[in-house]
């Protein structure tokens, strides 16, 4: 197991995920954040907030980056 940080970068704003989590594989940590992406989307569009074009960057404890994974890419909007 490899910890992953999913830090969030908005436009010129960068926050950072001090946690972290446990996954077994960069292709789990993408699908990890891949299902925050679509809870967090859901709950903006349910505000009436826009999507602001934000980006899970996915690394691992030594600061590799492994994926990035922007938030539209989650949901298909029709």
């Amino acid at each position: 197991m490899q910890k992953y940080f999913f830090h969030v970068r908005r436009n010129d704003i960068f926050e950072e995920d001090l946690e972290g989590i446990d996954l077994a594989s960069p292709e789990q940590a993408r699908e990890e954040a891949t299902a925050a992406a679509r809870k967090i989307v859901a709950e903006r569009i349910r505000m009436g907030n826009p999507l602001d074009g934000d980006v899970f960057e996915i690394m691992t404890e030594d600061g590799t980056l492994v994926a990035t994974v922007p938030f539209r890419s989650a949901v298909q909007l029709t």
